[in-house]
C-alpha cells in the first residue's frame, strides 16, 4: 500500500488522474482544486460538466476549509452513520470552479477506508471521487467491474485492492439546503 500511496501522490501532484478503491466502489480521481484535471475527468467519463462530483477528505474537520458554512447537523449526521454519506453542503469554495455544482453546492463524503485516509492526508488537499465508469453504465462494485477504456484513460491504477471482490456499493447523499434543512438524496 506504501507505493501505491506514493506514486498516487506523485500523479495527483502532476495534474493527472488516478483510479483507486474507496470506502464504497473504485473511483476515479483527481486533485479537487485542479480545473484542467477535473476536465479530463469529465472527459473519461463521457459526462456532462453540469453534473456536479464529489470530493473525498480524510477529517470533518478539513470541510470548513471548502464550504463557507458547516451546518452543526452535518457534523451530527457525521458522527451517527453507520455507512458511507455523502453530505451536499451550500456555499462550496477553494474547489476547482468546475467541480461545484451550478447553485454553488459541493458533495463531500469523509473516507473510513484506510487507503484513502492515507493518501488525502498526505496531499493535504481533497481529491475528486466519482464512479469509475462511462456516465450512464452502471457502477463498477469491484475493481475486475471497471472497464478496459476507464482503466487505459487514467495515469496510474492503484494495486491495493485489486483482487478484492466485494460488491461494494455507492455512498449515501444526504443536502443540506441553506435553510439547514435535510434532504436525502440516496439512501
Amino acid at each position: 500500500m506504501h507505493n501505491d500511496i506514493k506514486k498516487a501522490l506523485e500523479i495527483l501532484k502532476s495534474g493527472g488522474i488516478i483510479l483507486y478503491p474507496t470506502d464504497t466502489i473504485w473511483g476515479i480521481g483527481c486533485d479537487a482544486t485542479n480545473v484542467e484535471a477535473v476536465k479530463r475527468i469529465y472527459e473519461i467519463k463521457q459526462r456532462e460538466d453540469s453534473k456536479s462530483m464529489l470530493v473525498l477528505m480524510e477529517n470533518p474537520n478539513r470541510i470548513s476549509s471548502y464550504v463557507d458554512d458547516v451546518p452543526e447537523i452535518a457534523l451530527d449526521l457525521l458522527e451517527v452513520t453507520d455507512k458511507p454519506t455523502t453530505i451536499i453542503y451550500s456555499g462550496a469554495k477553494n474547489l476547482a470552479n468546475n467541480l461545484i455544482n451550478s447553485d454553488g453546492s459541493i458533495g463531500i463524503r469523509i473516507t473510513t477506508e484506510d487507503f484513502t485516509q492515507q493518501l488525502i492526508q498526505r496531499f493535504k488537499k481533497p481529491i475528486v471521487s466519482t464512479s469509475a465508469n462511462v456516465s450512464g453504465d452502471a457502477p463498477a462494485q469491484n475493481f475486475m467491474a471497471i472497464s478496459q477504456d476507464i482503466i487505459e484513460a487514467v495515469d496510474y491504477v492503484v494495486e491495493y485492492r485489486q483482487d478484492d471482490m466485494t460488491k461494494y456499493q455507492a455512498s449515501s447523499i444526504i443536502k443540506i439546503g441553506s435553510d439547514w434543512g435535510v434532504q436525502i438524496i440516496r439512501e
